[in-house]
């Protein structure tokens, strides 16, 4: 039947009507075990990202066109996305028996394009952005005849996501301390927070956004719903300039606050949810646990049961190294120095003795002055204070260091272009080392080495596997070849010269 046209006052009554199991499953709500030992509370994990579109937004998609009437739906309908909404609206279609166009920007990954025609929809690519592909489509609908599903600012489509509330309840009705709920467009939290507030008013519903991406934070702020003039595309998932006007209300009336996290937050959540499930979150579906996270550093709760909504799946392959580089940040366990020493025999050694049982994840050096040099290095921390004692105490050794973990220009961008030719690496040699990935290993590679040699290039990366790699400019002069082979046979790691690579002579011979 199609939906009524009365205020959308009773959404407890909607969400309770509302057809979502044709195409959605009871998802999972199961602990987070590793997680919830860290955080001394109890996290549950509302498993939306193991839909068949690994994602939630099938469910307010379905809904919404299930509500048709038969009239409307045998014409056609027509969505804007550039992701879960699109394929939620391609399966419900081909469910309901009717077609189903979907308008993406042009610059849509094509992996989620293919993901919407394999699963009937046609699609249509217009405009670089979101707002392009969403004004074309609702001049498509008014030629065409066709029904427009809006991704989260419709009273049916909040009531499809809102099961999601009821499962929660029913699935574990002891106390719960709060529920998080990502935010984009806001018909996952109002759907949510709707049905919860009517029944446990006593649970906390909290709403996590990008710091580039919080429209609702903003909004409720202000008051009136406020258009970002950009947004982040890192989570893309939730990259909304202006939220919805009836999930805008809902949320001032149900929504407890809304928690900001950056991008390092959700890489860890990212690969904390990996540590416990073996699955893997896009950004926009780790932000509820990167918020309860946030959350109980916060207030520092324990012994509390917090859910946190895993809302989506859809994860480009081509971000993965991204988030691999950027959890151990968001975790603080790697700190990144610059640190400024004496251009000098066996300072380097000595610089490697206060980094003491730490392990290395990165080490880049490059001669460039006879007096001083600058090495950049990240390093395995326990936590911030950690962190601060090792920037102490390399100024008192006299190792001058800044430390830029929080510099983002260095993590995307400087961490990969430390090098460059120098005048002052004559006779300079370049080797590939490789060792097994163990504490001590690197050290014992510099220690054994000749104090007459100079190193004047030094670039190391751990990349989680078990071997490391790292490459050498070391200055031997032509009449020590023979010492420097010697030297090469009994350390016992594998090695490549690579002193005549065409690169290297190119960019740092």
């Amino acid at each position: 039947m199609q939906s009524d046209n009365s205020p959308p006052s009773d959404y407890l009554e909607r969400i309770l009507k509302a057809r979502v199991y044709d195409v959605a499953q009871e998802s999972s709500l199961e602990i987070a075990p590793n997680l919830s030992a860290r955080l001394d509370n109890t996290l549950l994990l509302k498993r939306e990202d193991m839909q068949s579109v690994f994602s939630f937004k099938l469910r307010g998609a379905y809904n919404k066109m299930a509500q048709l009437a038969p009239d409307l739906l045998v014409k056609g309908v027509i969505a804007a996305s550039a992701g879960n909404h699109a394929q939620g609206v391609a399966l419900s279609a081909s469910q309901l028996g009717t077609k189903a166009i979907i308008v993406m920007p042009v610059t849509t990954p094509m992996v989620k394009v293919n993901a919407v025609k394999m699963r009937g929809g046609e699609v249509v690519l217009y405009g670089d952005t979101y707002d392009d592909a969403y004004a074309h489509a609702r001049q498509l609908e008014k030629e065409k005849g066709l029904t427009f599903i809006h991704p989260f600012d419709d009273p049916d489509v909040i009531a499809g996501q809102g099961t999601i509330g009821m499962e929660i309840l029913r699935q574990y009705q002891k106390p719960i301390h709060a529920i998080f709920v990502a935010i984009g467009g806001g018909g996952l939290i109002s759907g949510v927070a709707a049905y919860v507030k009517r029944l446990r008013p006593e649970i906390k519903i909290i709403g996590v956004e990008p710091v580039d991406s919080d429209g609702m934070r903003q909004s409720l702020q202000a008051g009136h719903r406020v258009r970002l003039e950009q947004v982040g595309l890192f989570a893309d998932g939730v990259a909304v300039r202006e939220v919805g006007a009836e999930t805008f209300r809902l949320c001032q009336q149900y929504v407890d606050e809304i928690i900001l996290v950056d991008t390092d937050d959700t890489c860890a959540a990212i690969k904390d949810v990996f540590e416990d499930t073996r699955s893997i979150l896009e950004p926009a579906g780790a932000l509820a646990i990167a918020g309860a996270k946030a959350y109980v550093d916060r207030e520092g709760i324990t012994g509390q049961t917090l859910v946190a909504i895993a809302c989506g799946a859809n994860m480009n392959f081509d971000r993965l190294r991204f988030v691999a580089e950027r959890a151990e940040l968001g975790e603080h366990r790697e700190a990144i120095f610059a640190v400024t020493i004496p251009e000098q025999a066996g300072s380097l050694r000595k610089f490697c003795e206060l980094l003491g049982k730490r392990n290395l994840t990165e080490f880049s050096y490059r001669i460039a002055d006879q007096a001083i040099a600058h090495i950049f290095i990240g390093v395995q921390i326990l936590n911030r204070t950690d962190a601060a004692n090792l920037s102490k105490n390399f100024g008192e050794n006299n190792f001058t260091a800044i430390e830029l973990t929080d510099d983002e220009l260095t993590k995307l961008h400087l961490r990969h272009m430390v090098g460059g030719r120098s005048p002052l690496a004559d006779h300079e040699l370049l080797y590939r080392f490789e060792f097994p990935e163990r504490p001590g290993a690197l050290m014992k590679f510099v220690g054994s080495m000749s104090p007459n040699w100079n190193i004047s290039l030094f670039h190391y990366r751990n990349n989680g596997a078990d071997y490391g790699r790292i490459v050498v400019g070391v200055q031997v002069p032509p009449l020590e070849m023979k010492e420097w082979q010697a030297f090469l046979d009994t350390l016992g790691y594998r090695y490549w010269d690579e002193s005549q690579n065409p690169a290297y002579k190119l960019f740092l011979g």
